[in-house]
């Protein structure tokens, strides 16, 4: 008699097995209708299968958050079967669901055209239409290699011996189709839904490895709504026009090159930005109590060895030779963090708790091994900037101190125009450092400071650093993407290892509290998600030029130079356009550049003393003396407090 506890804590039994409909049924006739499939003890399971033994149930629903997963898995099976259907001669490998859809590798001689994605689209959605019962089957692994050899399947046929033996080897089959899936899927075809859109074919390799056969990959994204996929096509075309790579070659802001893969050549207008966002931060750290420090670039492996970072992170650290003698080679290892040496700060002299807190901040130079593969522009690159700092403080000081920090970042984020904001617990990862009952404490300080500021979060399980959780807070851009940027971490680990300590009121030594935290986060990845949110039409304090002073003939030179020279004087951004060319084209063309202002100087504004302001995006032009127009671009062109 098997009993099921569901989420409200209310308990259902049986005098038999059941299944996940089963028991939606008992709950109510709507539920099972809605139903696609079933939680049971965390792990999601197909509707259907028996349940015989006493376990946690969730049913999942189109509005559970594992739904969307369950979906585009299904919908990569529905667009395998179409392809085998209008194509027989294709082979199918794997075909999983992905973070922002699905995807399925065939093989296949004729290469799929644009052509055949429509074909397959059409053909998907009569599968959904048929309703084709999706049914769960345990093969034995001789038979399966049997069948799917006899069928021309050697990708399949090749896969099976390698899944572990202790494992059950289960087809799916929907209509007269089947495939090599570990599950779990939908009840049926028609639960799919018509929310889905193939998207590209590209080439792909039999397990990732280029030696191997090349295949062809068709992705697809899937969602529970019309509505919804319709936001994401959306955003996918908006992606594609706001790319930073794009605008930053069409505005001048930095480029890239293969003599120095992802590290970043600024040009003088990205760096501009670049430079705003330190000033930006180094004007809310000193008030916030924080002393700036700089730390080496290079730091002998025995620090990092005694951090753990040697050991936990070194195939992602480059590592330099600095000594050779009879005894061997010495290394060294080019940062990848600022934290091992502001510890070495915090250990020069004796600290009291009276000292603390102390806050250190560094905006540090840190360099990572990444994948060639995984650079992408200035969002993943191997070269950056940390806005980063470190909080030294006993355990009851914690939560004050994460709540300042919780109210600077907001702050900052609301000035860069950032006010939709997710904030996600990350807790301890399979591999780290550190006791249980040390991560307990490190964790439910957090949870006690995210409830003290008042802030709705949700728990990552397996995703905090190796020595402590974080905080992570997201950001949503204009077009709906979330962006993770700054963090706040709790370290009771690196302390101890090493060994920072402070004289506590009762005179003995005591270790203190590391408090990892950035704002911004890496400073590249930052413009970054800055241009892709602005679609480089920045905010105008943030404008690398903001105002073009354009005359409309050679006449006004003279008065040309004084405008210029008097928004120089009031700290504006601003260049002049001399060129004899008509003025609607030099409009036209600073327009595009995305210039905030254009300042039109003709012979009446020359002998009134005024200019014509014309602001990107706004048709109609205001008139305005020079004196209160300077002091209008001078007040806006600071950056906001």
């Amino acid at each position: 008699m098997p009993v099921f506890t569901l989420p409200d804590g209310s308990e259902r039994q049986f005098d038999q097995s059941v299944s996940g409909y089963d028991i939606a049924a008992a709950i109510g006739a709507g539920l099972a209708k809605a139903a696609l499939a079933v939680k049971v003890d965390g792990r999601v399971s197909d509707l259907h299968l028996p349940l015989s033994a006493n376990a946690r149930i969730e049913i999942i629903t189109a509005k559970s958050a594992e739904a969307l997963e369950l979906l585009r898995h299904d919908a990569a099976h529905v667009m395998a079967e179409a392809v085998q259907e209008l194509y027989p001669d294709t082979q199918v490998t794997f075909g999983p669901a992905t973070e922002t859809g699905f995807y399925y590798d065939f093989a296949r001689a004729t290469p799929f055209s644009t052509d055949d994605l429509a074909a397959i689209e059409q053909r998907m959605h009569e599968i959904v239409e048929r309703d084709e019962k999706i049914i769960r089957e345990e093969w034995d692994r001789p038979t399966a290699i049997q069948y799917f050899a006899d069928h021309g399947e050697k990708y399949k046929a090749e896969w099976i011996p390698e899944i572990p033996g202790n494992e059950p080897l289960t087809i799916y089959r929907q209509g007269k189709w089947l495939d090599l899936c570990r599950g779990p899927h939908l009840p049926s075809t028609g639960r799919l839904g018509h929310a889905f859109k193939l998207l590209k074919v590209a080439g792909a390799y039999w397990r990732g490895d280029a030696n191997n056969a090349q295949l062809q990959r068709i992705s697809g994204t899937a969602f529970a709504t019309k509505e919804q996929l319709d936001q994401y096509l959306y955003q996918v075309e908006e992606a594609e026009k706001r790319d930073h790579r794009k605008i930053g070659k069409e505005l001048d802001l930095f480029h890239l090159q293969e003599e120095a893969p992802g590290q970043i050549f600024w040009h003088p207008k990205g760096w501009v930005i670049y430079r705003l966002l330190e000033t930006l931060i180094r004007s809310r750290l000193q008030p916030a109590g924080y002393d700036e420090v700089r730390t080496p670039q290079l730091i002998d492996q025995s620090l990092f060895k005694a951090s753990g970072h040697w050991d936990m992170y070194g195939d992602n650290m480059f590592k330099v030779v600095t000594d050779r003698n009879e005894q061997g080679e010495r290394l060294a290892g080019i940062k990848p963090m600022n934290c091992p040496g502001h510890v070495q700060i915090f250990r020069q002299g004796i600290k009291s708790y009276r000292d603390l807190p102390i806050r250190y901040a560094e905006f540090g130079s840190c360099h990572r091994n990444e994948p060639s593969g995984a650079l992408h522009g200035i969002l993943r690159v191997r070269g950056f900037t940390q806005d980063d700092a470190h909080i030294f403080c006993t355990e009851e000081q914690v939560v004050s101190e994460c709540s300042a920090y919780i109210k600077l970042q907001l702050g900052v984020y609301a000035t860069l125009g950032f006010t939709d904001i997710e904030v996600k617990l990350a807790l301890r990862p399979d591999k780290r450092a550190g006791t249980d009952e040390v991560w307990d404490r490190a964790e439910q300080g957090l949870r006690d400071a995210l409830n003290n500021a008042g802030l709705p979060f949700v728990e990552l399980a397996n995703e905090g650093a190796f020595y402590g959780p974080k905080i992570e807070f997201h950001l949503r851009d204009a077009i709906g993407r979330t962006w993770q940027c700054g963090t706040l971490q709790m370290d009771f680990v690196l302390p101890e290892r090493l060994d920072a300590s402070y004289i506590g009121e009762d005179g003995q030594k005591h270790r203190p509290v590391m408090l990892h935290r950035a704002i911004l986060g890496s400073l590249e990845r930052f413009v970054g998600v800055l241009i892709e949110h602005h679609a480089g039409k920045f905010p105008f304090w943030l404008a690398p030029v903001q105002v073009v002073v354009a005359p409309i003939t050679n006449e006004t030179d003279d008065y040309v130079a004084q405008v210029l020279a008097d928004l120089t004087q009031g700290g504006v951004r601003a260049i002049a356009d001399s060129r004899n060319e008509k003025i609607n084209l030099k409009i036209r063309e600073h327009s595009l550049a995305k210039i905030p202002v254009i300042l039109v100087v003709g012979k009446r504004e020359a002998e009134q003393g005024t200019v014509a302001i014309r602001r990107l995006g706004e048709e109609a032009q205001q008139q305005l003396p020079l004196a209160e127009a300077i002091k209008q671009l001078s007040r806006d062109s600071a950056i906001p407090n």
